[in-house]
């Protein structure tokens, strides 16, 4: 075993047996150093374990051992606050993402909406399974970003480089089908995110957590019954039936209590009213890019539907004084947030799609080719969690002075680390470390000039 990649995994030691364990850092220095699809055997050939005669016992890691991926998940959350988050609040984004599988065998597949293909006015339609993936929003100092922002929402000083999603829980969504066909019932994606995000408020006591999330997940039964555990920042329709708080109820009154009080007039109305009064705030990283200044107006109100729980929430309008983009609102579960953090903490979930591109292009999701429940509830979210440790130690080689080099060109000049660069550093390491085990008395040894030597690294280690 590399004792690079042994000290690496040494906090998940104790979450296996010990033949199970001795076989889990040959699949993770396979699943890094492969540059095609990530199954099994092409992880063993790139981790040198081609010849070995106990091959299915690698297989069984996945589709048969015993072992938790969700305490798996609570150490690599815990390493990840640790590394990137270690004060002030701890952002984590909720998103769902297709993984596109085919074959019959694949009992939790079904039939979704491609939100990658999608657009407002076109509609399309992939076999897949479903994710609903739990990510750490943090800035990484070395991390590039498209431009270097003079302030944040709030005036301070910048925290660092760009925010990179790091997932720590990946759970699996089966289709309705998979449910009807077991005579279970069907779990939608607000439930999955209720319960992960429940999961990881206990696993960070004392700490304030703030969940980020899409219009997707802004449904009444989930703000209700996290709100109380983490502050929950989403959108909020325009229309959206908002009221006054309940009034106190008077002595003597008959009936069942007041949940609410007087409607408030729609975001939507709000709009088109000169009585509301708009502030000029300056939110950095919008939409990935710089800078941006934009008018808010924010209130406090109660979101009620007829028989689903009440929630209060502090809303915020946000237009666009050059006209560029069209109105949104947003909510959040905190009433005393400022509508500066609400916006500066949501921005940070803009980057969700682009870990999963880069999961798909740089770590073989959908590459996989395992037919087993298990492996498949298993596979994906290491491989999303591999993202986390790639970032994770690419971190701790940076601050033990191994130089992260951006792969720069003469057509392309790169200031900043991107998730590639951090994937190369780790994988330069790993190859060195192999290097230097290499017996200069070896008689099989082949001298090879060093431009060349360097072309073979840059590809093994560049490699998509």
């Amino acid at each position: 075993m590399s004792g690079l990649l042994a000290a690496w995994l040494a906090p998940f030691t104790g979450l296996f047996t010990g033949p199970t364990w001795g076989r889990v850092p040959a699949l993770a220095e396979g699943a890094l150093l492969s540059v095609h699809r990530r199954t099994v055997s092409a992880a063993l050939r790139a981790a040198g374990r081609d010849r070995a005669p106990d091959f299915a016992r690698y297989h069984r890691v996945l589709n048969r051992a015993r072992w938790s991926a969700r305490a798996a998940a609570r150490v690599l959350l815990g390493l990840l606050v640790a590394a990137f988050a270690p004060d002030g609040p701890v952002v984590i984004g909720v998103d769902d993402t297709l993984e596109r599988r085919w074959g019959k065998r694949i009992a939790a597949r079904g039939i979704h909406r491609d939100p990658v293909r999608s657009s407002h006015g076109h509609f399309v339609k992939a076999s897949g399974l479903r994710w609903v993936s739990l990510s750490l929003l943090a800035p990484i100092p070395w991390a590039e970003v498209a431009k270097v922002p003079s302030a944040t929402a709030d005036g301070k000083p910048p925290e660092g480089g760009r925010v990179w999603p790091l997932p720590f829980l990946t759970v699996l969504a089966p289709s309705e089908r998979y449910a009807q066909g077991r005579g279970r019932q069907h779990k939608k994606l607000t439930d999955w995110a209720r319960q992960g995000l429940l999961q990881a408020a206990r696993w960070l006591p004392g700490r304030r957590i703030v969940a980020v999330t899409d219009s997707g997940y802004a449904a009444l039964d989930l703000l209700g019954s996290v709100r109380r555990r983490l502050c929950v920042v989403t959108r909020l329709r325009l229309d959206a039936r908002l009221f006054d708080p309940a009034p106190p109820r008077k002595p003597g009154t008959i009936g069942r209590p007041r949940i609410v009080g007087q409607r408030q007039p729609t975001l939507a109305q709000r709009l088109t009213n000169p009585a509301t009064r708009w502030a000029v705030v300056t939110v950095a990283g919008w939409y990935g890019g710089g800078d941006r200044r934009v008018e808010v107006g924010t209130g406090t109100a109660v979101w009620h539907h007829p028989g689903l729980p009440v929630v209060p929430l502090r809303w915020v309008l946000v237009r666009d004084p050059a006209g560029e983009f069209r109105p949104q609102a947003f909510l959040c579960t905190d009433l005393g947030a400022e509508p500066a953090d609400i916006l500066a903490w949501f921005v940070r979930r803009w980057a969700t799609e682009t870990t999963f591109q880069e999961a798909r292009r740089h770590l073989g999701v959908e590459t996989q080719r395992q037919w087993s429940d298990l492996a498949i509830a298993r596979t994906t979210p290491c491989l999303l969690g591999l993202h986390s440790l790639v970032a994770l130690w690419a971190h701790d080689l940076r601050r033990s002075g191994k130089p992260m080099l951006p792969a720069s060109t003469a057509w392309y000049a790169k200031e900043r680390a991107t998730f590639g660069d951090a994937l190369a550093t780790v994988r330069r390491a790993l190859w060195a470390e192999a290097a230097l085990q290499t017996s200069r008395q070896q008689c099989d040894l082949v001298e090879v000039p060093r431009p060349l030597f360097n072309r073979l690294t840059t590809l093994a280690c560049h490699a998509a």
